[in-house]
């Protein structure tokens, strides 16, 4: 069925315009001024911004860290992302045992989305070990849809710098991106043996132990690596603090490309000062909250362009559970946080709203540029004919609330409970059915599509 939107103010990561929108099944098939009705639904959009369905680039659904798992699988999870107007996410697999092929992973997966996923969504791969086969598994993997591949530069299957150079040098030969979790591995199981040993074990020794230098230096040093490699294509992961920002800045200064930069809400509107809090134990992620001069930093950094997108690294475990493991000691509780459903609100209202960001750049930060890089375009993150009917509507006036008895996903909690926002979702389409309205969600368990993403291209944005 046809359905134009109507009256809108279509926002993209480059424009501000009014125009309608014609869409025919699956797909937007012109946009325009007066465009004939005749057979076609009409939504009216008068006094909405119309954008993109977000992409969210970094989420953990039904995550097995070993000691927990992530509460939301791919059918809360989505749902989630949805009614907070994302509609589609790239997932960061789990490690699975040691040894296995890269397929394996990718496999269990694609049994765990397939039949629950009420969203469009692929993967990224993640690299346990390297060794030859390894490598040419990541060229079978990128034709079959999953040109990216995760590195960890800490937790249990910490890659060396050697192996960074391999995965390195081996995916700017396929034009494949590695995205990197950067933290100097050594130094934060010193400090976290350190204070441990000296009874130091409450939810803001997390913070301490991972120190804004022990990210910066890795991500310093992932960056030289990429260099060596040819300036490979290295996406740098939630970055949080103010230390790595500089350490880009200076990459890139030197004249090196490819170089690529997430952050999360979190990051950005959290503080340490949440660990000092009785529920600490929420707030327990890697990287830590840091202090609001690292957030005043990186919003400077995602006007002025040095960081290209904002994802959210959800991965919630419940407060009142699985996160009180770690009331005896911080190292116990397992790492992550709600925001797949709070991400476009919070950066529509704290970023635009305030005037950090502009209606633009909150397009390009939360849906284009992920889409452009990590291979979903054409087909997502823009409104352009032959593009998905993927479309948000966002209502400037209203206001909301966020709470966690207003949230779509399993966890018992939000990070962001109480905050008052300007702004708020009225209706959300995918593939030009409408999915969301008011709040609610409409569409169905197992609607998800694979999407087989294409090979990296430099200077996507």
């Amino acid at each position: 069925m046809k359905k134009i939107i109507r009256n809108g103010t279509l926002v993209s990561d480059s424009a501000v315009y009014s125009a309608d929108i014609l869409i025919d099944g699956e797909k937007i098939v012109s946009i325009g001024k007066n465009l004939p009705v005749e057979d076609a639904q009409v939504i009216d959009a008068e006094g909405k911004y119309v954008i993109p369905g977000a992409v969210d680039v970094h989420t953990h659904m039904d995550l097995d860290v070993g000691i927990a798992r992530a509460v939301d699988d791919f059918y809360d999870g989505t749902v989630a992302a949805a009614c907070g107007g994302t509609t589609s996410i790239v997932d960061h697999m789990a490690f699975g045992p040691a040894g296995v092929p890269l397929h394996y992973q990718f496999d269990v997966y694609k049994n765990l989305a397939g039949d629950k996923a009420v969203i469009d969504y692929g993967f990224h791969g993640v690299a346990q070990h390297v060794d030859s086969s390894v490598l040419e598994e990541l060229e079978s993997m990128s034709a079959e849809g999953v040109p990216s591949v995760k590195a960890y530069m800490t937790y249990g299957f910490k890659l060396n710098d050697a192996d960074i150079l391999q995965i390195l040098i081996k995916m700017k030969e396929i034009n494949g991106i590695t995205a990197f979790h950067c933290e100097n591995h050594d130094v934060v199981e010193f400090l976290k043996k350190k204070y441990v040993s000296e009874g130091k074990t409450a939810p803001i020794y997390h913070a301490k132990s991972r120190p804004n230098l022990a990210e910066a230096e890795a991500v310093e040093r992932v960056l030289k690596l990429a260099h060596m490699a040819g300036d490979a294509p290295v996406y740098i992961v939630h970055l949080s603090c103010k230390e790595s920002l500089e350490a880009v800045r200076d990459a890139r200064r030197r004249g090196q490309k490819n170089i690529l930069v997430e952050t999360c809400p979190q990051y950005l509107i959290l503080t340490e000062e949440c660990y000092t809090r009785e529920d600490g134990l929420k707030y327990i992620m890697s990287p830590p909250l840091r202090t609001r001069e690292d957030c005043e930093a990186l919003w400077e950094g995602l006007s002025d362009g040095t960081i290209q997108v904002v994802a959210t690294d959800h991965c919630p475990f419940n407060f009142g559970l699985e996160k009180q493991r770690g009331k005896d000691d911080f190292t116990a509780c397992p790492n992550g946080a709600p925001g797949v459903e709070e991400r476009l609100m919070l950066m529509y209202s704290e970023g635009v709203v305030k005037g950090r960001i502009s209606l633009s750049q909150l397009v390009r930060t939360c849906c284009t540029n992920p889409a452009r890089i990590y291979g979903l375009s054409p087909e997502k993150g823009v409104i352009l004919p032959g593009a998905d009917g993927d479309i948000v509507l966002l209502d400037p006036l209203a206001s909301s609330e966020l709470t966690h008895s207003a949230m779509h996903g399993a966890g018992d909690y939000t990070a962001y409970e109480g905050m008052k926002l300007q702004g708020d979702i009225s209706l959300v389409m995918q593939r030009g059915n409408v999915i969301v309205k008011n709040h609610e969600f409409l569409g169905k368990k197992g609607d998800g599509r694979f999407i087989h993403r294409k090979p990296y291209r430099e200077k996507v944005i």
